[in-house]
């Protein structure tokens, strides 16, 4: 028998930023909860992995690209961009355990 898709990345990837965006006031857990209901929804343990990584990595890139082309001073802008994704890596810490633990539970 074939198995079919318990989850979706891309789902998981929304319910994780969701999540993180309403409990930003907690610093860690916040974190571990949406990376938990994320890893749930992607059905898996490397699909969760997946969902909490790849926005990251996203949204970093496109800070990082964005603040170079609209400042006046590329090297200003690309300084800014560098600072914008370590600030989007520090939040994938809590995520990506949460996104193991929920991948394990589903």
């Amino acid at each position: 028998m074939t198995e079919t898709p318990r989850g979706s990345i891309i789902a998981g990837m929304l319910w994780m930023f969701f999540i993180s965006v309403l409990l930003f006031w907690l610093p860690g857990i916040g974190g571990l909860i949406a990376g938990v209901v994320g890893g749930m929804k992607a059905g898996g343990v490397f699909a969760g992995m997946t969902a909490a990584v790849l926005p990251v990595v996203i949204v970093g890139c496109a800070m990082f690209v964005l603040a170079t082309a609209m400042s006046g001073m590329p090297v200003i802008g690309a300084l800014a961009g560098a600072g914008g994704f370590v600030l989007a890596l520090t939040h994938v810490g809590p995520l990506l355990v949460g996104a193991i633990i929920g991948g394990l539970l589903a």
